[in-house]
């Protein structure tokens, strides 16, 4: 989950739903730079943070009992291999993204812990058996997972509220071109690109968020039914390529 506190509690935003918003953000990337697999690549892009703990017991909740935001979870090998046969089931090009993703969030841990070093090792092996079941190049494979982690940090970005104030600037992510991409907002409320890489001068996107006054939960049953149950309050965002 994405938790921001409030002044009147909490607002959460599921991951699989941040995906939803890559997606949407993804659809809208300039035709002629997709990159291969283009179907397989989004349906990668909505599940790359699935496999994660059932609604049970504690596990989305911090020990004080609140919302557990996904920047306080550790690593998980169980999480990572489930992701990761997820996307096994549909093709070995979406292993394949999923493997990607495990080495670029995981592997400045190498050498912390012995399983997460056999699984950080194997992902090396599938990688390659993979890419090559998919008959594509390491350079195709590179642009389409680069393609996939900005799509990712952008809608992070979104959810996370992290656009600074005044018109400043934020560097999103290098993009798949090894390009660095800034976002700013302006006055209007509307959001600038630079470079520009959409495929029309205007798009909206949007995320459904939660919206809890409960501070403290017991378990996850309960934060799970206070989910259902609660407020849903859609947050939309407009891109504008010119002032």
């Amino acid at each position: 989950m994405i938790v921001t506190q409030t002044d009147v509690g909490w607002q959460v935003i599921n991951q699989q739903a941040h995906g939803l918003l890559a997606v949407q953000l993804a659809l809208r990337w300039e035709k002629h730079k997709r990159p291969v697999h283009w179907v397989e690549t989004l349906i990668a892009l909505t599940e790359h943070d699935d496999g994660q703990a059932k609604w049970e017991g504690r596990n989305h909740l911090t020990t004080a009992g609140a919302p557990l935001d996904f920047q306080l979870l550790q690593y998980s090998v169980d999480q990572c291999r489930n992701m990761i046969q997820i996307g096994l089931q549909k093709s070995r090009w979406n292993a394949l993204l999923m493997s990607m993703h495990t080495s670029f969030l995981y592997e400045s841990k190498r050498g912390s812990d012995k399983a997460l070093d056999e699984f950080l090792n194997q992902q090396v092996t599938n990688q390659t058996k993979w890419r090559k079941e998919s008959k594509a190049t390491k350079a195709e494979a590179d642009y389409a997972y680069a393609f996939l982690q900005w799509c990712d940090a952008l809608s992070l970005v979104l959810c996370m509220n992290h656009i600074p104030p005044e018109g400043r600037r934020l560097e999103v992510s290098v993009g798949p071109e090894a390009i660095s991409y800034y976002i700013r907002q302006r006055i209007d409320g509307s959001l600038a690109m630079d470079p520009w890489p959409f495929d029309t001068p205007l798009i909206e996107v949007h995320v459904e968020t939660f919206q809890l006054t409960q501070l403290v939960f017991k378990n996850d049953k309960q934060l799970y039914n206070a989910l259902q149950n609660g407020e849903i309050a859609p947050k939309t965002w407009m891109f504008k390529e010119q002032e």
